[in-house]
């Protein structure tokens, strides 16, 4: 696949069966790429040894490389904190651990990475708070003594804008960034997640974000209902400019993943959904030049 990028899909955005997913991700996406966020029902951090291993020897069959662990790192309720409402009442993608549980998170994460021979961990900012000021700065801490965890394993941790955590958006995100200045937090930036909260992610946010700290990138659009709340869409068929984005990206120097997580689910299953959302991705990816015949 001929792009500046490395143009990804996550796993289990396609289905549970990690050899199906792989199967179609390489010969029928004709990707080289995949984000793996868990498979065979069960979290990418409960993999154990015998399932990691086998899951390593389905990419090495298939050749794709893994662009990052897609961790629950910080999805969590920040302690002392009143609860959000975004708090979950049950798992989500598999991933049930506490706030507690985080040091043992982020050190799995890593070994994963190493043990899939990527250099990112996905992670975000805990649950969203009504009012977020007076945690804001204690939160900022908590993600440089992790990213300085990290940094001494040689891993990047790639803080996700999303909708119901305290960094939502590309506003947020910048202003995140300027206060969490070291080097090996990057953000995953996610204009979709953006466009919930009202939004306009391109151009208008990402001119706020420093590209530099810009180390993954999720794909999915939006659109938007009458009432003037949002759904997910098919890529290529929502609100989003995508053909302006990947143009963007590619003329600012941008050349890590641009990773498709359909969420939408309007073709019926996972897996007719993500097939549809690819053929939109795939569409704005030619036209904005970052997508050219092999």
């Amino acid at each position: 696949m001929n792009s500046p990028f490395r143009v990804a899909v996550i796993n289990d955005e396609i289905g549970q069966d990690f050899g199906r997913v792989c199967e179609i991700v390489a010969r029928d996406f004709g990707m080289q790429w995949i984000e793996i966020r868990g498979m065979w029902n069960k979290n990418v951090l409960n993999l154990d040894a015998k399932e990691v291993a086998e899951s390593r020897k389905i990419l090495e069959k298939y050749k794709l490389r893994v662009t990052d662990i897609g961790s629950p790192l910080f999805k969590v309720d920040w302690p002392g904190a009143p609860q959000s409402k975004f708090s979950p009442k049950r798992d989500r993608f598999h991933a049930d651990f506490t706030f507690d549980q985080q040091d043992e998170v982020l050190e799995r994460s890593m070994a994963l990475a190493k043990a899939f021979q990527t250099d990112r961990v996905r992670c975000f900012d805990f649950w969203r708070l009504e009012d977020q000021k007076s945690y804001r700065a204690a939160i900022n801490e908590k993600l440089r003594h992790a990213a300085a965890k990290a940094a001494r394993e040689g891993i990047i941790l790639v803080l996700e804008n999303e909708m119901t955590c305290n960094t939502a958006n590309a506003a947020e995100a910048a202003k995140v960034l300027s206060e969490v200045r070291d080097a090996n937090l990057m953000l995953n930036w996610d204009p979709g997640n953006a466009a919930t909260t009202g939004e306009v992610p391109y151009p208008d946010g990402y001119n706020l974000l420093p590209k530099a700290r810009i180390g993954h990138c999720h794909c999915k659009d939006v659109s938007k209902k009458p009432a003037g709340s949002h759904e997910w869409a098919a890529m290529g068929t929502g609100i989003i400019d995508w053909t302006g984005q990947f143009r963007a990206l590619k003329r600012d120097g941008y050349r890590y993943a641009v990773s498709l997580e359909t969420h939408w689910r309007g073709a019926g299953t996972p897996e007719t959904s993500t097939r549809q959302s690819w053929a939109g991705m795939k569409q704005e990816l030619q036209k904005a030049g970052a997508l050219l015949p092999a």
